[in-house]
């Protein structure tokens, strides 16, 4: 077996029995974060009638900055029975445009075709407010705030996690969804690597080529700042000219503006997450560097800049933070299995964290609804199914980020794939990277009512879905 691709195996392969599923059984989750992917998959699981607890580490729950979702996540969420409220939260967007730093329009990309093709919007929306829908849907003594899993040990029946508070868990799988610098990941990597089976390449720290500053402005006033009265969002970017930077700003349904800053390093680093460079002082500093940098949207001809949207932003909300990029091997191992941020870190500027942290939740859903029992060999075989379908759709994932990454950047380059996308290239090879990206990956769950497909978007092959609906059915679930 080549450690460095393929799946963990040293359980052995477990007996053609233990894949059907004979009679009812129901795990104990437990699951490390409350981010989005985390909070989905407790969602998922109470739709399932799974019993599980989701340990964040933090005092509240309310993610910084924005997203960019629609057709992605329509049928799973008209299958949840939230999607009217969730696109009540957003708004809609039908273009991309991208300027040089004196705001001349160097490139806009139409996105109003996707509606017409997968019959869904795309909308941004703010992360709070996504988080704040799906923990509206959960039981309040099922989410456990200031509960930081510190530390798990496990046996071949049960995993028992030990958290920051003193207090130690027990049950059947702990789902790490604890994020980029993932706690469950470190100690699961530690297990593993004491048993000599963890691939080197994830031992390696996480590399990253950008950091990022980023902020959500308070409420604001629609006469001065008139493009926040339009039906549909100002999704822009800016690229510096004289600069290592490009800025990104989104507006959104509650009258704020999401603005982020991308510098670009001269080469690849990594770095400890404690390291001084993302402190509060950090951040400000970097604040007082980039406030001149000119945005759209300015009212009667007025000069509209970062300094601008940071004066409006509270304090708390500015963060300065690497933009890592890496899919990691190894998903799983010692009861633990890993969703999110903390198996795979894709860049923002390809805009499917979210969706592929949301799409981990539903295919580890499948799969956890068909556990035959709490054996490690049919733990095993379900989060190997669970790897084998995600990891190279992460990987693809990482290499589209890639591309959209090199779209904005400051490299030679990226000019070069600028003036081709916009003079060169046929609308339908733009068309073709969104479909890949964003439109043809729509997961469900098999355990609820499907929803039928609309539109004529293909959709991604979803094992999962297709394998544990026979499962149930020969179950009679």
């Amino acid at each position: 077996m080549n450690m460095n691709t393929e799946p963990l195996d040293y359980y052995g392969s477990p007996p053609e029995y233990l894949r059907i599923k004979p009679e009812p059984y129901f795990p104990k989750v437990l699951i490390a974060g409350a981010g989005i992917g985390g909070l989905t998959l407790g969602l998922l699981l109470q739709k399932a009638n799974i019993d599980f607890a989701i340990l964040e580490q933090k005092e509240t729950i309310k993610p910084l900055g924005s997203v960019a979702l629609g057709t992605g996540i329509a049928p799973l969420f008209q299958q949840l029975g939230i999607y009217d409220d969730f696109k009540k939260l957003g708004k809609p967007y039908t273009q991309l445009e991208l300027f040089n730093e004196d705001l001349t329009p160097e490139l806009v990309q139409d996105c109003s075709w996707i509606h017409e093709a997968s019959t869904y919007q795309e909308y941004i929306l703010r992360k709070a407010d996504l988080s704040a829908l799906l923990l509206s849907q959960l039981p309040q003594d099922k989410v456990h705030l200031n509960k930081r899993v510190l530390s798990f040990d496990f046996d071949d029946n049960n995993v028992i996690a030990r958290c920051s508070d003193g207090s130690v868990l027990h049950g059947d799988i702990l789902v790490g969804a604890d994020g980029t610098h993932s706690v469950v990941r470190q100690h699961m990597y530690k297990i593993l690597k004491a048993k000599g089976i963890l691939p080197a390449a994830d031992e390696a720290p996480l590399p990253y080529s950008s950091i990022a500053l980023s902020g959500e402005t308070e409420v604001l006033s629609t006469e001065e700042f008139p493009a926040l009265k339009a039906q549909v969002s100002q999704f822009a970017s800016v690229l510096g000219t004289e600069n290592l930077c490009t800025w990104n700003i989104a507006s959104t349904a509650k009258n704020t503006i999401v603005w982020t800053v991308v510098r670009f390093l001269p080469q690849e680093t990594s770095t400890s997450v404690e390291s001084l460079e993302w402190s509060a002082e950090a951040a400000q500093a970097m604040c007082n560097e980039v406030r001149g940098f000119k945005v759209p949207g300015g009212k009667d001809g007025k000069v509209l800049t970062l300094g601008d949207l940071i004066d409006r932003t509270p304090k708390g909300s500015i963060v300065k933070k690497p933009l890592e990029e890496k899919v990691f091997n190894t998903w799983y191992g010692a009861r633990a299995v890993l969703i999110g941020d903390a198996c795979h870190k894709l860049h923002p500027s390809g805009g499917v964290s979210t969706l592929n942290a949301i799409t981990d939740a539903v295919t580890l859903a499948n799969w956890i609804k068909t556990l035959p029992s709490s054996s490690l060999f049919s733990l095993h075989d379900a989060l190997r199914e669970y790897h084998s379908e995600r990891h190279p759709l992460a990987r693809e994932a990482l290499d589209r980020s890639a591309l959209y990454n090199t779209l904005v950047g400051k490299t030679v380059v990226s000019s070069t794939v600028r003036a081709v996308v916009k003079h060169v290239l046929p609308t339908w090879f733009w068309r073709r990277l969104v479909i890949n990206n964003q439109l043809a990956v729509r997961p469900q769950v098999s355990f609820l009512p499907l929803v039928k497909e609309k539109g004529s978007v293909s959709k991604v092959h979803q094992a999962s879905l297709e394998k544990t609906r026979k499962i149930l059915e020969r179950a009679g679930s």
